[in-house]
């Protein structure tokens, strides 16, 4: 028989419908009946019920019902729906998911491949890919045996008494106070109901995704004690999305992630808030049942399994770094189009100066330059038309990005080593090596290695946005562009890009607080023996901020830059950054006077976000690097001479790789 689940104030009513030719108003009234009956005092509802007024929407995707609608064309079987009655305010325990916020909504398509975890080869790449639902889980048999061992030694541990940390003792402060046999399973329950004392909004459902994702892989690796049922029962609600309210305050990044954790494995057990593309948020107990699955019943030391580690601030960590290294590929394309506007010089990219200074993120930094904008290659009509003119060099902004991107595609580079190790080491205490057949304390879970590498990824990322912001300005500014003020026609009537900048600077200023390390902080928590902390929770937080206000920063200057474009045509640019600014132009018309701007903005870093600029200018970055095709070095003011000038000559590039 079908059934839906009702939520009015503070209660989930499960309603069954034997005929779905009944109305919305139907289903409605049968709910308030139920609800009534089950309070005291008729929940305050002094008519009847059918004179009640109230307003029905789908939870999944906050749809509006009407009420003469039959439930068998709006409704899906087990589906969701949350009553507002006339006069209330919203529910207070309702968690909306808001629009746009998350990829897994109702258009969300189960996927057909399945990503084999190891608890050894998992990266940063796969993990966000996860994250955004692109595949379900499985483990590898090798993964299920090493689980299966593992916790073999606990059953052993547990049937002959030991008095092991965690298994059979309390925890933190407690940990000399030895738990009976009949009260281990109640000790993994309370562990669980008790640190669940996060804060804040929730983690959306992609980044409880990649959290869910990342401890089933450290799981895997067969140091947990995890039971394999445990675990299955993980991949399912994993594999069906059936995500916990995790809020993303709460943890000091050691003993691990202690709160997020926590939340994570409540709603596992049933217990809490849960989020599926099916259900959008209600009582977990009801969202696991709507997909057919059951909570989990904690056996000894699960509990701590489940919630001692480092994986919330990996599992965004890795999302801040996979969306840095996509945000400073793009950084070059965007600051390549700034030059070619301002009329700057490409001498400064020739490969001779930077395999003097041979840092990694330079020499890259420089060569992608030169396959944007050598115009012997891709003519650009831009540069031919200032090739002779009396300026001497660049401004900083422009002549030194090799060395300021550089630095920041090294730190990086760093970074997500770091993450990658991060993605695949065991961080539970006590480790359980049933090999050796003993379990030892140890502090894996301290979450110092990812805290400083991200508190170090922000400082490297920010830099991005800091020198695109002046690049913004010279662009804005008449007396170093010869360009219209602010970018726009009749200026006076029109501001243009004016306050576009002022956000960028606000952007910018903010990143340089949220770039102060939260890593250098520890406060002493449970009584002292947890006595020193990483504060790799907000590390994590605030660089995945100052990537999202670099992203934000990059926008508007690509905007600016394509606007600048405007002002030189009918001449061209190179024609990689042509490419780049019709993709622009395919959802940002130019600047004619004064519009909404935000939108623009929004747009433009949608396209960053979905790499579509990278994804654009790539092939001409791959086959200048790839070909093998010869420098340009045209002569220019720039390049001094006690000779007069010979005719440009071109000669092969000697790359340091």
């Amino acid at each position: 028989m079908p059934r839906y689940t009702v939520h009015i104030r503070d209660e989930w009513l499960a309603v069954p419908c034997r005929d779905t030719s009944n109305t919305i108003q139907w289903l409605g009234n049968e709910a308030l009946t139920r609800y009534v009956k089950n309070k005291p005092d008729n929940g305050g509802i002094t008519t009847s019920v059918k004179e009640v007024k109230f307003v029905a929407r789908r939870c999944q995707g906050w749809g509006l019902l009407d009420a003469d609608d039959t439930i068998d064309d709006v409704l899906e079987d087990n589906d969701f729906v949350e009553l507002a009655i006339d006069g209330d305010t919203m529910s207070p325990d309702y968690i909306p998911c808001q629009p746009g916020v998350s990829h897994l909504t109702a258009a969300y398509k189960v996927p057909e491949e399945y990503l084999h975890l190891d608890g050894n080869t998992l990266t940063a790449t796969d993990l966000v890919n996860l994250g955004k639902g692109q595949y379900m889980i499985k483990l590898t048999p090798l993964a299920e045996s090493k689980v299966v061992k593992a916790r073999e030694l606990l059953d052993t541990i547990v049937k002959e008494n030991r008095v092991v940390y965690g298994i059979t003792t309390g925890f933190g402060k407690f940990a000399r106070t030895v738990i009976p046999v009949s009260k281990l399973k109640e000790l993994q329950e309370n562990l669980v109901r008790s640190h669940s004392a996060g804060v804040g909004n929730p983690l959306s459902p992609e980044r409880t995704r990649m959290l869910l994702a990342l401890r089933i892989n450290v799981m895997a690796k067969g140091y947990s004690g995890i039971s394999l049922e445990t675990l299955h029962a993980m991949i399912q609600a994993f594999n069906a999305s059936c995500l916990s309210f995790v809020p993303e305050k709460g943890t000091v990044g050691a003993s691990g992630d202690l709160a997020p954790l926590s939340h994570l494995a409540l709603g596992l057990m049933g217990e809490g808030k849960m989020w599926s593309p099916k259900s959008g948020w209600a009582d977990a107990k009801y969202v696991l049942e709507a997909h057919g699955l059951k909570p989990i019943t904690l056996q000894p030391k699960e509990g701590l399994a489940l919630i001692n580690g480092t994986q919330m601030i990996t599992s965004l960590g890795a999302e801040a770094v996979e969306r840095s290294q996509a945000i400073a590929q793009q950084a070059d394309i965007v600051a390549a189009l700034t030059l070619e506007v301002l009329k700057g010089t490409t001498k400064a990219f020739d490969s001779d100066i930077h395999a003097l200074r041979p840092h990694p993120g330079q020499i890259e930094v420089a060569q992608r330059f030169r396959a944007l904008l050598d115009s012997d290659h891709h003519s650009s009509e831009i540069a031919e038309s200032h090739r002779f003119c009396d300026r001497v060099q660049d401004a900083y902004t422009m002549r030194c990005c090799p060395q300021v991107h550089g630095i920041a595609v090294d730190t990086i580079h760093f970074v997500k080593k770091i993450i990658n190790t991060e993605i695949n080491s065991a961080t539970d205490n006590p480790m359980v090596f049933a090999d050796r057949g003993e379990t030892i304390s140890g502090g894996n879970f301290h979450g110092e290695y990812p805290a400083k590498a991200l508190d170090f990824l922000a400082i490297g990322v920010h830099e991005l946005g800091s020198i695109s912001e002046r690049r913004i300005e010279r662009l804005c500014n008449p007396s170093l562009s010869e360009l219209p003020a602010f970018l726009v026609s009749e200026g006076g009537l029109n501001s243009g890009f004016m306050i576009a900048h002022c956000t960028a600077a606000a952007l910018v200023s903010e990143n340089k607080v949220l770039c102060h390390p939260s890593s250098v902080d520890s406060l002493s928590t449970s009584a002292a023996t947890e006595d020193h902390v990483s504060m790799g929770g907000w590390a994590a937080r605030k660089a995945l901020r100052v990537v999202e206000h670099v992203e934000q920063i990059l926008a508007i200057e690509l905007l600016a830059a394509c606007q600048g474009i405007e002002f030189l045509r009918p001449l061209r640019t190179t024609t990689p950054l042509e490419k780049v600014y019709d993709l622009v132009r395919s959802v940002v018309k130019p600047w004619l006077k004064d519009r909404f701007m935000s939108p623009d903005i929004e747009a433009v870093h949608r396209l960053l976000l979905d790499q579509k600029v990278w994804q654009v200018a790539k092939p001409y970055i791959d086959k200048y690097e790839t070909e093998y095709i010869p420098e340009s070095r045209p002569i220019s003011p720039t390049a001094f001479s006690l000779e007069s000038p010979a005719s440009p000559r071109k000669r092969l590039r000697h790359e340091c790789k």
